[in-house]
C-alpha cells in the first residue's frame, strides 16, 4: 500500500464512488450532486480541524483519535480526488501546477 501511485489511487477512488453512487440510488433514488459531494468534503474537511486539536490535546473527544484522524485525511484526499474528477479537472496536473507556481513564488 505504501508503493500506491497516484494514477492507482484516483482509479481506486473512482470505482468506490461509483459503488457509493449505486447505494445512493438504491436508498435516495438518485445519486449526490456535485455540490452535496462537495459538502461531503467540507463536513470531513471541518472534523480533520476537530481531530487535530484533538490531537494536540486542544479538543476533547471520546474514541480513538490517532485512527479517526488518518480515516478522515484518508476520506478528505479521496473526496478531492471525487470532486476533481466530476469537474473535469485532473488532480495530478492541479497538483503539480500548484507544486511548480508556489515552489517558484518562494524561490523554492
Amino acid at each position: 500500500m505504501k508503493n500506491m501511485n497516484f494514477s492507482e489511487a484516483v482509479e481506486r477512488s473512482i470505482q468506490l464512488r461509483k459503488v457509493y453512487h449505486r447505494l445512493e440510488r438504491q436508498y435516495h433514488e438518485k445519486e449526490w450532486t456535485v455540490e452535496e459531494d462537495a459538502l461531503a468534503f467540507l463536513t470531513d474537511a471541518g472534523l480533520v480541524g476537530r481531530l487535530t486539536m484533538s490531537q494536540q490535546g486542544r479538543w476533547p473527544i471520546n474514541g480513538d483519535t490517532a485512527s479517526e484522524l488518518e480515516h478522515k485525511i484518508g476520506e478528505c484526499m479521496w473526496w478531492l480526488i471525487i470532486l476533481s474528477e466530476r469537474m473535469n479537472i485532473d488532480c495530478s496536473e492541479a497538483l503539480e501546477k500548484f507544486l511548480i507556481k508556489t515552489e517558484l513564488k518562494l524561490g523554492d
